[in-house]
């Protein structure tokens, strides 16, 4: 079965930094585009950034551009999400997401959909507030 894991989320301040980080059991996350996805009460579920299965591309939500950063460890086999200057609209459930199938391809532009994603972890809380 294909689990992620997240973690890293948690409590902090606004203008303050949390990293998220992904893995996987029963696969190994090298290969596969790796979403990362945020769903605030009442809200849907957004799309946050994603990082191709080379990591020669990344994507970005207009929302987090210039303060999120993903990335890949392949030697962890793990991917990061660091998020810095967090506000509290930043307030969320944080997922991250693997796209096992091909149909979508390897790279990661233009919009970050859900249904391209294959495999999903539980979510890990981020909340952001003084």
């Amino acid at each position: 079965q294909l689990q992620l894991v997240e973690s890293g989320g948690g409590l902090v301040q606004p203008g303050g930094s949390l990293r998220l980080s992904c893995a996987a059991s029963g696969f190994t996350l090298d290969s596969y585009v790796i979403g990362w996805f945020r769903q605030a009460p009442g809200k849907e579920r957004e799309g946050v950034s994603c990082i191709s299965s080379s990591s020669d591309n990344t994507n970005y939500a207009h929302s987090v551009k210039g303060r999120f950063t993903i990335s890949r460890d392949n030697a962890k086999r793990t991917v990061s999400l660091q998020m810095n200057s967090l506000e509290p609209e930043d307030t969320a459930v944080y997922y991250c997401a693997a796209r096992i199938r091909d149909t979508y391809g390897t790279s990661c532009y233009g919009a970050i959909l859900g249904y391209e994603y294959d495999a999903w972890g539980q979510g890990t809380q981020v909340t952001v507030s003084a």
